[in-house]
């Protein structure tokens, strides 16, 4: 996995009244890539859906990160039917878990991905509600897919991050 120290200096020096999460972002990205690089046959794009950035991976399938800026508390509801209709494959065990929280604006489809339940509302849960009471922060997940079997689909880890100009970065990591 990936160690985030390289973010110290530049996060915990950087003004909160003007954070630059542009020059960040891109040290972020390629460390992800640089990460999930040893998987063969990956065909992995960026897009953009409902204000986040997203690492998807094509030909695997699945999402390997998300990040954006809080913008604070999301005053959408939830697309119940949406969520629904979207697989849940991964056992009973896993939830349609939102790599952007719902709260800080995430929606559904690429977003969602199974997440043990027991991680989904338990320790995942801190970081996503400081994140939505610290508008201006830059929140993000990446997730490993290291000994998942074949091309799976189901992760076996999370690195959820939360930056916030001044501070240092809050970086936590979770099994699936």
């Amino acid at each position: 996995m990936i160690s985030y120290s390289f973010l110290n200096g530049s996060v915990q020096s950087m003004p909160p009244t003007s954070p630059q999460w542009a020059t960040i972002v891109p040290l972020l990205v390629n460390a992800w890539l640089d990460d999930y690089a040893a998987r063969p046959g990956s065909d992995i794009v960026e897009t953009q859906a409902d204000n986040f950035s997203y690492l998807f991976d094509i030909a695997a399938e699945r999402l390997i990160a998300a990040w954006g800026v809080s913008r604070g508390r999301n005053a959408h509801e939830r697309d119940a039917a949406r969520m629904r209709g979207h697989p849940l494959s991964a056992g009973q065990l896993y939830h349609r878990g939102h790599a952007v929280p719902h709260t800080l604006g995430g929606g559904t489809d690429i977003n969602l991905v199974p997440q043990l339940g027991r991680v989904n509302i338990g320790p995942f849960r801190p970081l996503e509600k400081r994140a939505v009471a610290t508008p201006g922060s830059l929140y993000f997940t990446y997730w490993s897919y290291r000994g998942s079997r074949g091309a799976g689909q189901v992760p076996t880890g999370v690195d959820q991050g939360l930056l916030i100009a001044g501070q240092l970065p809050a970086v936590q990591r979770h099994g699936n």
